[in-house]
């Protein structure tokens, strides 16, 4: 887990520009094929873990771990045994 808050990711997003902020929620083994988002994103793992494949680079994600992805970017995403918890703050 992070020692950072909801409250404090929601004020340091919103003050980098970002629009809104939400919990997402995924469950074990879920993968998502390779797809764009039409905004950028902030992302923080909060609990579980996740791959995330962008091109031919695979990060491995843990709680703690963060990461930003440009708006139509495309990735795909694979989510560990246990699924993951990730906070997501997004600028459209």
């Amino acid at each position: 887990m992070t020692s950072v808050t909801m409250s404090e990711f929601t004020k340091q997003s919103l003050e980098e520009g970002f629009d809104e902020v939400l919990v997402r929620e995924w469950q074990a083994n879920q993968h998502l094929a390779t797809h764009t988002h039409a905004f950028d994103a902030s992302v923080l793992v909060i609990k579980g873990s996740y791959s995330l494949t962008v091109g031919d680079q695979v990060r491995h994600l843990r709680a703690g771990d963060s990461f930003r992805l440009a708006r139509n970017i495309a990735h795909a995403e694979t989510y560990g045994p246990e699924g993951a918890t990730i906070w997501v703050a997004r600028a459209n």
